[in-house]
């Protein structure tokens, strides 16, 4: 039995996904950093075992009925776990895309900003007070009216409508309606209604065209549909529909992401006339505070904001001096160049998780683990200095700060190292070494040890003679002004700069129709896809492969199951219990609803006659299971296969599982497994492929890997760009791009361009001090 004084978390019999049995412990109130490569098991020990076990153990305390609304984790799978304060857990996950989150209802900020308006503000003479929330766009009190509190109106135009105006409506002149029966219902009730559908759109009255293309009105009429030969076609009751309102109502009420896009087509979107694009009610815009309204202060950077903050009567004060304690946090993360009014989808996760430790830092709290997800994703190595004051910080005021992170100056700092490994999936899931950072030096076995003390620089690239230019700007878009950029071709192009610079927005200008471009191809960190039906082999292609293997086989000739049969998607093979899922969703009286494996077919997708086919002794399931890296060998001499799953080891992937859900990868793995179905192709022409920090969430090990298959791309003559703060990738460039000097209106500049030995010497960059240090 330990004491309740035991300065240690002791974790017993780990053995969540592919833990193997692990015991290790971790002092309390310290900084304790796990370490290993990409899927070595270092985040299923701290996420999935200690804050899960955490998260669960405080449910126990709350009451049945409040659990129903509360996400649980579930139970780890693990032995015990003694010495496990509460936990808050700081993850790199998105916020649900909608438009009215932003840096202010994140941080709690637009709370204070409206208070102050509220109790402190100037109102006109002979006005009532208002309420906090009529300053809220996201109120029905405080939202505009004419916008419903969006800021922006579409709208829609004749041009927009019918782009072709020599088509008759026949012929699908109204190219905004939609394809099939429903836009020829469309068409034969206009024909019953008596306009002639059969003349060029040009000819017909301006009276009709507005008609047809504007009204409100939706009449009802039967309509006696030509008759098809081969089919007899009642008449039914029809409603018209405008083409305006048919893409506005489609805009604003479809689920589906393409039909959105396409109703997006059709639409301007202009700020509201009503509110100026301030999103609120004229009754809130007339209050004031130094003179400015609210929206205006939220438009603000939080740096800027902060120093406008002063004056007024004691209410004033107190609510400024408020306000100002809960900017300077975010402003010390170097998040300082945001405004509260920026919407949350336009941040990147990196952004957003600092943006969450910022309002952990006001909480006060003492006592509790905080676990979070690599802090340093996405940060520029001077922003690295300001987050590890921060954590810091939080381990001074009582708290244990537990991180997941391959950033070896956050390693180096830290108290205690947690390495996992020596491999990946299957090769890891060890503890090798649980100490202080100095002694994992003789740890032979670890991949971070290799790394961590040998800070000596890399071998030096001879610099690749560019083959010519792609030249974009001059760009004014978001906090970049008159930028224009000269990216080299057929050589390898790091752009680098702090949080906020404007790197994705000046790569963001490189476009497929650029002189110079042959084909595009933008590698992001979206998901690959958003159900759990959607996984490493269905998006790779790989899995069509594997179907053809099965259903070539002897048995599956001699039961005549096609190709079909072994897709999990269908009916046919599938288990029709859980209908390809894998699991059940069981409701509970009382409880939340929860997923269990599926009783018939045990989490194995496909009934039991789909099961008894197998190939090599593995059925379609067993083959599912198996990681890239086994199943490389199980396919070697299947050429469709070895390619795919060549080009994923290529990427540094090979320990992820087959059927692994796309809902379980990180933002790293999914862009890896995009590039590695990219490389999988063919080679077609010059390529130009752009990449937005594609080392996030790799060890220093996986990067040199993926740097390796970056380079092999430009030695085939194509053009590589990536925006990248890992600096050993930086100098092994052949062109620098450097933004800055710093993040939002302070940045937006081109520092330096040149290549990285030049750039490692610039004169105001935030980036060549930390270039100097590993240039070979």
């Amino acid at each position: 039995m330990h004491s309740p004084h035991d300065p240690f978390v002791r974790v017993r019999g780990a053995r969540e996904h592919n833990l193997k049995g692990v015991d290790v412990d971790v002092p309390r109130d310290a900084l304790a950093v796990f370490t290993g490569v990409s899927g070595s098991g270092k985040s299923s020990l701290a996420f999935g075992t200690l804050y899960a076990e955490a998260q669960r153990r405080y449910f126990e305390s709350v009451a049945p009925y409040a659990r129903r609304l509360i996400h649980q984790v579930g139970a780890p799978k693990v032995g015990e776990i003694t010495g496990l304060p509460p936990a808050v857990s700081l993850q790199q996950r998105r916020a649900a895309p909608t438009s009215r989150s932003s840096v202010g209802t994140v941080t709690n900020l637009s709370n204070s900003l409206r208070m102050l308006f509220s109790r402190a503000g100037t109102y006109p003479p002979g006005a009532g007070r208002l309420d906090s929330d009529a300053f809220s766009p996201n109120t029905a009190a405080g939202a505009c009216p004419a916008c419903h509190g969006l800021g922006k109106v579409h709208e829609t135009t004749e041009e927009l409508l019918v782009p072709d105006p020599s088509l008759s409506v026949r012929e699908g002149a109204v190219a905004a309606w939609p394809g099939a029966w429903q836009g020829k219902n469309l068409r034969d009730i206009l024909d019953t209604l008596g306009y002639d559908v059969d003349r060029p759109w040009r000819e017909l009255p301006a009276e009709q065209r507005a008609w047809i293309l504007f009204t409100d009105e939706q009449p009802v009429v039967t309509v006696h549909p030509v008759r098809d030969a081969d089919r007899i076609q009642r008449p039914y009751q029809g409603t018209y529909m405008s083409a305006r309102r048919y893409v506005l109502k489609t805009f604003s009420d479809t689920r589906s992401p393409t039909l959105r896009a396409k109703a997006e087509r059709f639409l301007t979107s202009a700020p509201c006339p009503a509110c100026g694009g301030s999103r609120l009610r004229p009754e809130a815009l007339a209050v004031t505070f130094g003179g400015r309204t609210v929206a205006e202060l939220a438009a603000l950077p939080l740096t800027d904001l902060a120093g406008l903050l002063d004056g007024g009567d004691e209410t004033a004060r107190v609510l400024t001096a408020d306000l100002k304690s809960r900017i300077a946090p975010v402003v010390e993360l170097g998040l300082g160049y945001l405004s509260m009014d920026r919407a949350t989808p336009t941040l990147s996760a990196g952004e957003l998780q600092r943006l969450r430790l910022a309002t952990q830092l006001r909480s006060g709290l003492f006592g509790v683990v905080y676990v979070l997800d690599e802090p340093s994703a996405g940060l520029h190595p001077a922003d690295t200095e300001a987050l590890l004051a921060v954590l810091a910080r939080l381990r001074a005021a009582g708290n244990s700060v537990f991180v997941v992170e391959h950033h070896l100056d956050v390693v180096r700092r830290a108290d205690w190292v947690v390495d996992v490994g020596p491999g990946a999936g299957e090769h890891g899931g060890r503890v090798l070494y649980s100490g202080p950072p100095a002694e994992l030096a003789s740890v032979e076995e670890s991949a971070t040890a290799a790394f961590l003390f040998d800070e000596s620089p890399g071998p030096a690239r001879d610099v690749r003679e560019p083959r010519g230019w792609l030249t974009v700007g001059p760009v004014t878009r978001h906090n970049l002004r008159d930028v224009t950029a000269a990216f080299p071709l057929g050589a390898f192009t790091a752009v680098t700069g702090v949080s906020g610079s404007g790197k994705s927005t000046l790569v963001g200008e490189l476009t497929g129709d650029l002189e110079g471009v042959e084909r595009l191809v933008r590698v992001d960190q979206r998901p690959i896809g958003r159900t759990p039906r959607s996984n490493l082999a269905t998006y790779t292609g790989l899995f069509d492969v594997v179907r053809k293997v099965f259903a070539g086989t002897e048995e599956a000739r001699a039961r005549g199951y096609g190709v079909g049969r072994f897709s999990f998607n269908v009916a046919g093979g599938r288990c029709e219990t859980c209908q390809g899922e894998g699991f059940v969703s069981v409701e509970l009286l009382f409880l939340p609803s929860t997923y269990a494996p599926c009783p018939d077919c045990g989490g194995a997708r496909y009934n039991p006659e789909t099961l008894e086919v197998t190939y090599r002794g593995r059925s379609i399931a067993e083959v599912l299971d198996l990681t890239v890296e086994a199943a490389a060998d199980f396919f070697a001499d299947a050429p469709g296969a070895a390619r795919s799953l060549g080009t994923l080891l290529d990427v540094g992937l090979g320990y992820l599982r087959l059927g692994q859900p796309a809902t379980e990868l990180s933002g790293g793995e999914a862009q890896r497994i995009k590039l590695a179905s990219e490389l999988q192709r063919g080679r077609r022409g010059h390529t130009l492929y752009l990449l937005d920090e594609p080392t996030t969430g790799l060890h220093p090990a996986d990067v040199e890997v993926l740097t390796e298959r970056l380079h092999g791309l430009v030695d085939a003559g194509h053009t590589v760009v990536v925006v990248e703060h890992d600096m050993t990738v930086v100098a092994g460039a052949d062109w620098v791009i450097d933004l800055g000097p710093g993040g939002g209106d302070r940045g937006g500049r081109i520092v330096a361009a040149g290549p990285p030995r030049q750039v490692a010497r610039a004169e105001g960059s935030a980036t060549a001090p930390y270039l100097a240090r590993v240039m070979p």
